[in-house]
């Protein structure tokens, strides 16, 4: 999910701004803690003294207006500019390097980038580089980790099975799949001529938010009764109902931040 923000010197650390912003939302929504470090000019690097402590100045800004606590890693920034890296923690307390922001004066210059200043003149703008999730595949594996394999409903790749309990009811059960789809909900169906028991463990297993029970009773009274993975029961409950409570957790989280 890299990108990059083109911007005049002086928008740099409200820019950083929006961004350190954008990775709070996110971190948030996830549940995950995360701690900062700010990686200054190494010893090998190009572009010039001024550059590098207007871009190393507008990252310790960023962090000051935001009240984020950060390490400092001398001398571990990129080449061509100082960064920061945001390394979240999983369920071992392990650190995994997920967002970046990354001064660049390198490109700007390297491809003549050039805007109109307000002055007439030509003038070079920074490159803003911008990580949020970082490698994708790392981020999914700290994920499951983080959540122990049991997601919530509104990031659960199954947000509920259907156990339909005897033949008789198949048909019902189709057909409470097929509003739960019309409904936007990740729904699947168990019709393999199983026991119960072994239906529930399986899903159970999986960790699937709702395993969804029904029988002659629930067909005949068009009900659902409902079994969380917490092992909780819910008897009799009207599909409307079942359906507009999955609708609910189905929606994602707000950090409570404003972007």
């Amino acid at each position: 999910d890299d990108a990059h923000i083109i911007c005049r010197p002086d928008q740099v650390e409200s820019e950083i701004l929006g961004v350190l912003d954008l990775v709070a939302e996110v971190m948030d929504i996830f549940g995950f803690e995360y701690e900062v470090d700010l990686s200054t000019r190494p010893e090998k690097s190009i572009g010039s003294d001024a550059d590098w402590e207007l871009a190393t100045r507008a990252l310790q800004g960023a962090l000051a207006a935001r009240g984020w606590p950060y390490h400092i890693c001398e001398g571990e920034g990129a080449f061509y500019g100082p960064k920061i890296d945001v390394k979240l923690k999983d369920a071992l307390n392990r650190r995994w390097q997920c967002a970046t922001i990354q001064c660049d004066f390198t490109l700007p210059e390297r491809f003549d980038l050039t805007y109109v200043g307000q002055d007439g003149g030509r003038h070079r703008p920074v490159m803003l580089h911008r990580v949020i999730l970082g490698s994708l595949e790392r981020f999914l594996g700290v994920l499951v980790e983080h959540y122990a394999g049991a997601f919530p409903v509104w990031l659960a790749p199954v947000q509920a099975i259907l156990l339909p309990i005897t033949d008789r009811v198949h048909s019902y059960a189709q057909e409470v799949a097929r509003q739960m789809q019309e409904a936007d909900l990740r729904v699947e169906i168990d019709l393999r001529p199983e026991t119960l028991r072994l239906k529930i463990r399986e899903a159970q297993m999986q960790k699937i938010p709702y395993m969804v029970i029904m029988g002659d009773r629930e067909a005949a009274h068009r009900t659902v009764s409902p079994r969380l993975r917490d092992g909780t029961e819910l008897k009799g409950v009207e599909l409307a109902a079942f359906i507009a409570r999955l609708q609910e957790e189905s929606r994602i989280p707000s950090s409570g931040r404003s972007l």
